[in-house]
């Protein structure tokens, strides 16, 4: 087990009794509203959330005291005196966000409020678990080195992979890697000591869209990661949809050939076979790159093969939004994952099949955008989870 710095402790308790609970409640209601509204001032805070002021006051005072929220300047006032301004204190610690890719494993550290602080990115030519888990470790070693001084260090990881991952973080079925039942939250957490929150990536992709990127204040939203495969993460009602087991957003392998092409799932004709990057490995193309990254130099050069192909993805793309539309009735679509990054080849068959195919009434009011995030969304809402899962750890004095 590696030996970490030592951190500012959060002080645990057993809470028990109603009162204890209610204060808890009030407090995190407290911290997450200054969190979205700062700077803002105790008395907006206590008209936002309807607690008295005096209840405020004292839960303010705790989190000061916890160096979670500082104070910083005065506001404009409405009469009288100028009120105090509460800011979340976003260097308290920091987190880091990992997105588990087929070819590429790549890594941010961020602060508790999203920023990017470091960076990291590694190639994957190989799958087997010990291999992809040192490559991991060391990566993670990188940036716990790299953190900035501050009250409670590396609060968390989070991690976004490919396939199907239950409650207890456990990674039941990644047909893109070759894995089954491997407990990764479980190995990470033994070796680092710290929470580790693991996820399918196009939900952490879709939390970060939510809180950093383009789906700010949406209520019914579809991510769509497009990369190495396709998965998508629902937001109903302003809530990440997982489905009765947590396994809902599997998107990539819904069938668009009927007797398609054989997929890594067991099936055949699924749509990340058309629409991602998995085409670039067609032999019958002649592609002058086989990456997002490389395509899209060749097609901002006008090079004739490269323009064919995304052309050809943005219209199988355009197919399966199509389904998802008239399935969920979203208001926003966001393109996420590694394929965004050629939003000016694919935006325009994308939209064309969708306005050909979707159900009338289901195109009113919809807007279909790329990730504001690019590539970066699923490693920034997988720190996002790591910071929710801290703050929901804060415990109150009694």
């Amino acid at each position: 087990m590696r030996t970490l710095p030592k951190k500012k402790e959060v002080c645990f308790v057993k809470v028990t009794g109603d009162q204890a609970l209610v204060k808890k409640i009030n407090k995190s209601l407290i911290l997450h509203t200054i969190r979205k509204q700062a700077p803002v001032s105790r008395a907006k805070v206590s008209e936002m959330t309807g607690l008295n002021k005096a209840t405020v006051s004292n839960l303010v005072a705790e989190l000061c005291g916890q160096e979670l929220v500082t104070e910083a300047g005065p506001g404009e006032s409405s009469g009288g005196r100028k009120p105090t301004m509460l800011h979340f204190n976003q260097g308290a610690g920091s987190v880091i966000g990992i997105e588990l890719r087929v070819k590429q494993l790549t890594a941010v550290l961020c602060d508790l409020g999203g920023s990017i602080l470091e960076e990291r990115e590694t190639a994957l030519d190989r799958h087997d678990l010990p291999i992809v888990l040192e490559k991991m470790k060391s990566m993670i070693a990188e940036l716990f080195a790299a953190a900035p001084s501050s009250p409670y260090g590396i609060v968390g990881i989070g991690v976004g992979v490919p396939g199907m991952v239950d409650e207890h973080g456990v990674v039941l079925f990644a047909p893109n890697l070759g894995w089954e039942m491997v407990d990764l939250r479980a190995l990470l957490e033994n070796e680092f000591s710290v929470p580790v929150t693991i996820d399918n990536e196009a939900n952490a992709g879709a939390q970060g869209e939510l809180n950093f990127g383009a789906a700010q204040g949406v209520r019914h939203l579809l991510y769509i990661s497009a990369g190495s495969g396709i998965g998508s993460g629902i937001i109903i009602g302003g809530e990440l949809y997982k489905g009765a087991r947590g396994y809902a957003g599997e998107t990539g392998h819904m069938t668009i050939e009927a007797e398609g092409k054989p997929c890594s799932c067991g099936s055949r004709g699924c749509w990340e076979l058309y629409a991602s990057e998995k085409t670039y490995d067609n032999p019958d193309l002649r592609l002058p790159a086989q990456t997002t990254a490389g395509l899209v130099k060749h097609a901002a050069a006008g090079q004739e093969d490269a323009l064919r192909h995304f052309a050809a993805m943005g219209q199988s793309l355009g197919i399966g939004v199509t389904n998802l539309i008239n399935s969920f009735n979203p208001e926003l679509i966001v393109i996420g994952g590694a394929l965004s990054e050629a939003e000016p080849w694919l935006a325009e068959p994308l939209r064309r099949v969708v306005a050909e195919r979707t159900l009338p009434y289901h195109k009113q009011q919809l807007e279909i955008t790329f990730s504001k995030l690019g590539s970066r969304g699923t490693k920034i809402g997988a720190g996002f989870a790591a910071v929710m899962h801290f703050l929901g750890n804060i415990r109150i004095s009694v």
